[in-house]
């Protein structure tokens, strides 16, 4: 019976054939857990910066569309 394989480990495959290979045709593990481990938590930290910033330039186009409107408002009077 054929063994079906998971989107993940296709898109692994396209990516490196070669770690590919060696985690699932050789059956290594993953190896520097450590590094990994920093690497996930730093892109985490990266993730929240990049929502924030976001978040920082939404307020400020709505603050720009604010103080706009109330320019327009206090010259047509």
């Amino acid at each position: 019976m054929p063994r079906y394989r998971q989107a993940s480990e296709i898109g692994a495959f396209v990516y490196c054939h070669r770690a590919w290979w060696l985690r699932h045709g050789l059956g290594l593990g993953l190896g520097n857990a450590a590094a990994r481990d920093r690497g996930t938590r730093a892109h985490a930290e990266l993730g929240g910066e990049l929502r924030r910033a976001g978040q920082l330039q939404r307020l400020a186009l709505i603050l720009i569309l604010i103080a706009a409107g109330l320019l327009i408002v206090g010259l047509l009077r």
